[in-house]
């Protein structure tokens, strides 16, 4: 998946971003947070993880 396909869906859902840390940026939604990291292409079993894990429809 793109990693920018990946942002949209989070920032469609409320997420935003929060800071820049060393290898990820990372992106909250107010209470939780979730680490994205910065490469153009992040593997398909980890963007479905995420998806998963914080309910992105």
């Amino acid at each position: 998946m793109k990693r920018k396909d990946l942002i949209k869906l989070l920032e469609k859902n409320g997420w935003y971003l929060k800071r820049k840390g060393g290898n990820h940026d990372i992106y909250t939604n107010g209470k939780d947070i979730e680490p994205v990291s910065r490469q153009v292409e992040i593997k398909e079993p980890v963007a479905q993880a995420i998806i998963k894990r914080r309910g992105l429809k």
